[in-house]
């Protein structure tokens, strides 16, 4: 799933309507060169992935030996904006609207790639959550069921994860549909403003002018204002209330809805079969080309013209492959885009989404290791929630399901905790009202890492990206991005990342999933300049030559403190990638 991180700030307070900022969060109210991430930190003051210097001093006498396809499979790309037209892919060997698959791959008019979620009656849209559907399938066998009630080894791992999916589900409902109260309250505002200024849209100054009805839409007008400063303009702050809105109303009526599901009518696959192939449409964009098309223009926006931003790669074709929708993307859909980008002369994937559940992770394993067999390096967003990606699951990701990890679940399996437990009496006191004796155990105590699990069967093609901010300080890690000392492999630029969009526009966003096409399009930058390089070499490259943080970051850990901690244990390699240094090293290699 892919989700707009600047919207995770909105929370709903008890009675008091509210904006909950991190208090680690990077702040908004800043003006950024439009092509930051490529810069150097040195030269330049932004702790970018020196790419323009690369280009300047290790690259200007030389040409590429080879044109990199880059698969961006995301939920659509715009292959009609200009600075994207000269650097898509386009299958030579398909005849534009015959209507017929000319060169025999099973997809008919693939000529810019291919949508595995559509169909001849059109697209689909929005989808639920992994959780929502798994919930459809394990509600009726254990909803009524207990720790008391009978069960085999196989039923009890299910019941186990019914258990936490319902306690996901219920935190999950209640978030959205608190956060939703504040955005209904906050554009309830916004448009009476805008109706008595008659604007479409106001200013903050029509803002303040508003005599607010209640004490309830005073409280929003001081939202309103913070929101303002800590995006940097009321504009900025109009827009995301309005894409929030947006949003969370997609979440509670088909993310989190049970009773929809529109994938038969609208796919019309043999869901079933996971090895099915022959379905979809060719329309790459899709209703929804936001995210995938400022992914794409990251990676390989055209450097040879004037237009707006330059992508990272110079020699680049970029293959649109639409799986996700709004919502969570699906395995069956995940593995046969990985599959068809593989089958059509992709040398780097990019994958920026993301989820907590898995329907059938063995369809996508298998595509990663085809992948690894056929020479593709696959780079992937590590998320969006701050999470620890070492304790916490996160779908796709390199680790396959294997016998080695079923031993080391089984070997690891915690003990299933009772649906009640009676309460331990109190200790007495000495009748004088003194408190029971200290107990220990009400401190959090650090969660333990077995790193022996991370050492399991893995891909070795796979390149796992956390998200930097711009400024070389203890703010460095961007305050939404998840990480892993053992999970993480780098971070490259995803703050403020100024990139194309549909109907010939550009704009900023944050997040991982703008990380990610910064490691995909400097891996196709190495790839366009040394053709012979595995997969494993240019993740070695890649990973070897990131430029080493050496003080210390600051971020909110898995128990809920704030702490400061080496960047070494937040992810595998300790640092930033950097292109110069990635070139340098490369031609070390023979």
């Amino acid at each position: 799933m892919m989700m707009n991180v600047n919207l995770k700030k909105l929370t709903f307070l008890a009675i008091i309507l509210s904006l909950n900022f991190n208090v680690f969060a990077q702040s908004k109210n800043v003006q950024l060169p439009a092509n930051w991430f490529n810069l150097d930190l040195l030269e330049n003051g932004y702790f970018g992935i020196s790419t323009e210097k690369a280009y300047r001093e290790l690259l200007k006498d030389k040409k590429p030996k080879q044109n990199v396809v880059v698969a961006v499979i995301d939920g659509g790309v715009d292959t009609a904006h200009p600075d994207l037209k000269g650097v898509l892919w386009t299958n030579k060997k398909e005849i534009p609207g015959n209507g017929i698959d000319d060169d025999g791959n099973g997809y008919i008019d693939d000529i810019h790639g291919w949508n595995f979620i559509g169909s001849k009656k059109g697209n689909l849209e929005f989808d639920n959550l992994e959780l929502v559907r798994l919930l459809r399938i394990y509600t009726p066998k254990y909803q009524s069921t207990t720790n008391l009630t009978p069960l085999d080894s196989s039923q009890k791992e299910e019941f186990k994860l019914y258990k936490k999916m319902v306690g996901d589900f219920g935190k999950k409902y209640e978030d959205a549909s608190n956060t939703f109260s504040v955005l209904i309250a906050i554009n309830k505002v916004l448009d009476t403003v805008a109706k008595i200024s008659k604007k479409e849209i106001p200013t903050m100054d029509d803002v303040d002018r508003y005599k607010a009805d209640d004490e309830t839409e005073e409280q929003v007008k001081t939202i309103i204002r913070k929101g303002s400063r800590e995006d940097g303009s009321f504009e900025k702050f109009y827009k995301s209330i309005k894409e929030g809105y947006k949003q969370y109303d997609a979440m509670l009526k088909y993310n989190l809805n049970p009773k929809y599901d529109m994938r038969a009518e609208l796919v019309g696959d043999d869901y079933s079969n996971a090895y099915q192939k022959d379905y979809g449409n060719n329309d790459v964009k899709g209703p929804d080309a936001f995210h995938g098309t400022h992914v794409s223009g990251i990676i390989g926006a055209d450097r040879t013209n004037s237009l707006g931003i330059m992508g990272v790669a110079n020699h680049v074709s970029i293959m649109a492959i639409r799986v996700v929708p709004t919502g969570d993307e699906r395995d069956k859909d995940v593995a046969n885009g990985i599959r068809y980008a593989v089958d059509n002369g992709a040398k780097v994937i990019n994958m920026s989404f993301g989820k907590s559940y898995k329907w059938d992770k063995k369809a996508v394993d298998s595509a990663v290791k085809y992948a690894e067999l056929k020479g593709v390096l696959l780079v992937h967003a590590a998320g969006n929630d701050n999470q620890n990606n070492d304790l916490e699951e996160n779908f796709p990701n390199k680790f396959f399901d294997s016998k080695e990890a079923d031993a080391y679940k089984e070997a690891n399996k915690k003990p299933v905790k009772p649906d009640f437990t009676p309460p331990k009496p109190m200790a007495q006191n000495n009748g004088m009202g003194m408190r029971p004796p200290y107990n220990r155990s009400t401190f959090v105590k650090p969660i333990p890492i077995d790193s022996a699990k991370f050492n399991l069967p893995h891909a070795n093609n796979w390149i796992e990206v956390g998200a930097s901010a711009y400024k070389d300080d203890d703010n460095l890690k961007a305050s939404f991005s998840n990480y892993g000392k053992y999970t993480v492999d780098v971070f490259a630029p995803g703050f403020l990342i100024n990139s194309t969009i549909p109907d010939n526009k550009y704009e900023e966003a944050d997040g991982t999933s703008m990380a990610s096409p910064v490691v995909a399009g400097l891996a196709a930058l190495i790839l366009s300049y040394y053709p012979d390089l595995k997969p494993a070499q240019v993740r070695e490259i890649i990973m070897k030559s990131v430029s080493k943080v050496a003080h210390k970051v600051k971020y909110k850990n898995e128990r809920g403190e704030n702490t400061r901690v080496p960047f070494s244990e937040i992810c595998v390699s300790g640092g930033i990638v950097n292109a110069y240094n990635a070139l340098k090293l490369a031609e070390t290699y023979k």
